[in-house]
């Protein structure tokens, strides 16, 4: 398949300055990456609402909280693997357990992150944050879903967390479709087998449906930004039309998407599913396209997987 590429941090960048036209509560905090997480675009537009904590993530989260408990709007940034990781206790205490108005969006998640390695590659971070009381979590599928999740991440009340990658990510989802937290969208009809696809995974999804149409076989593919809150009733649509499942994301398959739909579908609609993921390993050095082969989130991973769900229908 063709596809558009454009960088998910970009479009964070320029939410957050248009975010910072119209809404004085907004403050920005990163922890001396804001180069790279493109906080640094709100920094230039608005100095006094931006504060750079340093090399202290734990503290940044402390001082997002004492923001939000002065009612402004926090949008924290670093990369995933220390804004989740080095800061968890930070953030279940100060943050979810009062349910403050504190956005934590992460860069340079998965292991698109690269030849920085395992240390700076995270596949937990999603996991850690699900886990969390009132904690809200969602993974964009590309560029554009980034601009509308922060948008919409400044209007929701509580805790949020939103990772993005070091890549620029292929443009999946239509510019003009409304993005709501707790709801996944239909991106591709199909009526054999259903692929629920965050992040990057959600084009994989697109070109493994593509592959698959070649060979009579009907996938239907579905974006599922929203992790949390999950959109059970679209699940619940998808088993009703096709009653197979896979499931794919950058992510380790323990307590990520896939662990999120099959505990759905254990408790509510039993049907055959298979996840697609890092298989509860760490990455290592390399050029991010390189690894996901490596790693086997690809297309034709998600084919196998198609291949047996539909064998066990």
């Amino acid at each position: 398949m063709k596809w558009s590429y454009a960088s998910q941090r970009k479009e964070y960048g320029r939410a957050l300055i248009d975010l910072g036209k119209t809404r004085k509560d907004v403050v920005v905090l990163d922890a001396d990456l804001s180069g790279s997480t493109r906080t640094a675009d709100f920094a230039k537009e608005f100095p006094e609402h931006f504060f750079n904590c340093g090399i202290a993530e734990q503290n940044m989260m402390g001082t997002a909280a004492g923001f939000a408990c002065s009612g402004k709007t926090v949008f924290a940034s670093t990369f995933a693997v220390f804004a989740t990781g080095r800061c968890w206790d930070q953030i279940r205490q100060s943050i979810c357990y009062p349910k403050l108005n504190v956005k934590i969006c992460a860069t340079h998640a998965g292991i698109t992150v690269g030849g920085d390695g395992a240390s700076h590659q995270t596949g937990e971070d999603v996991a850690l944050m699900r886990t969390l009381p009132n904690m809200t979590v969602v993974v964009p599928a590309d560029a554009p879903e980034t601009y509308k999740v922060t948008r919409a991440f400044a209007d929701w009340n509580g805790p949020c967390y939103m990772r993005m990658g070091r890549l620029d990510f292929p443009t999946v989802t239509d510019a003009e479709a409304q993005f709501k937290i707790g709801k996944g969208s239909l991106l591709r009809e199909g009526e054999d087998v259903t692929l629920i696809g965050a992040g990057i995974m959600v084009s994989r999804c697109l070109e493994a449906a593509e592959q698959l149409e070649r060979r009579n076989i009907s996938a239907q593919v579905i974006n599922m930004a929203s992790i949390k809150p999950l959109d059970e009733g679209l699940i619940a649509q998808a088993v009703k039309k096709t009653g197979a499942i896979v499931t794919a994301e950058e992510h380790n398959i323990v307590s990520g998407l896939g662990s999120a739909v099959a505990s759905y579908l254990c408790e509510h609609d039993p049907v055959p599913v298979k996840r697609v993921g890092l298989m509860d390993t760490f990455g290592e050095s390399g050029e991010g396209e390189e690894l996901m082969k490596k790693y086997g989130l690809t297309a034709e991973k998600i084919i196998e997987a198609a291949d047996d769900v539909l064998k066990r229908r």
